[in-house]
């Protein structure tokens, strides 16, 4: 029988869902803050307390771990996004809350997003953050079609405003991770503002509909 120190009281083990979260979690700060190949499995088990069979045992290896971490982010991303331009709204007001929700998901998430525009993952060789890019461009190219078509426009060319659209929101979004100025609704703001406007027809005090 092991000896143990008066007082001493053992910790809980983890069950195998909470240690890959934990995992998960210990990757992600570890990915956003050194990269993909610069992180070690090594450091990986050393922060998180374990033993690098542990991190094999759940994941493969270390790039089933960091695919897993950017999986995950992926899905939360995408759903807040998806979230907000499924609603039933005028379709200002949906890419105004879409916006919000990648500005909301920068500001809560930063090192999730980091990882998303910085390294592709094995399993998608284009990047995680292109292609929630063009996913969301199908859904806004679907959601703006009737408001070109009162305008005369194409379908061609609402397909090549989506495109314009979502590429100028993340353009943005990822000058904001590092700036944090101004807040989320104003920058979200600002960008409506041009997007909705055009630079013919830009407002000097822009705001929000959905803040109305």
């Amino acid at each position: 029988m092991p000896v143990r120190a008066p007082g001493h009281i053992p910790r809980p083990r983890m069950t195998g869902a909470a240690r890959r979260l934990q995992l998960l979690d210990v990757g992600r700060g570890l990915f956003a803050a050194r990269g993909r190949d610069a992180t070690t499995i090594e450091e990986i088990a050393s922060a998180a307390g374990v033993s690098k069979p542990v991190i094999y045992e759940h994941f493969g290896s270390k790039e089933g771990l960091y695919s897993q971490v950017v999986s995950h982010e992926f899905g939360i991303l995408l759903g807040a996004v998806g979230g907000a331009l499924s609603a039933d709204a005028k379709p200002r007001v949906l890419v105004e809350r879409a916006i919000l929700a990648l500005l909301g998901y920068i500001e809560d998430r930063a090192e999730g997003f980091r990882i998303l525009v910085r390294d592709a993952p094995p399993a998608q060789p284009g990047g995680a953050f292109p292609a929630l890019l063009a996913q969301v461009t199908t859904r806004v190219e679907h959601i703006l079609a009737d408001e070109f078509s009162r305008r005369g426009f194409s379908a061609a060319d609402g397909a090549i405003y989506a495109q314009m659209l979502v590429g100028m929101v993340a353009m943005t979004g990822q000058w904001w991770q590092d700036t944090r100025t101004p807040n989320k609704h104003e920058l979200a703001a600002h960008l409506v503002n041009l997007a909705w406007n055009g630079l013919t027809g830009l407002q000097k005090d822009p705001g929000l509909q959905i803040d109305g």
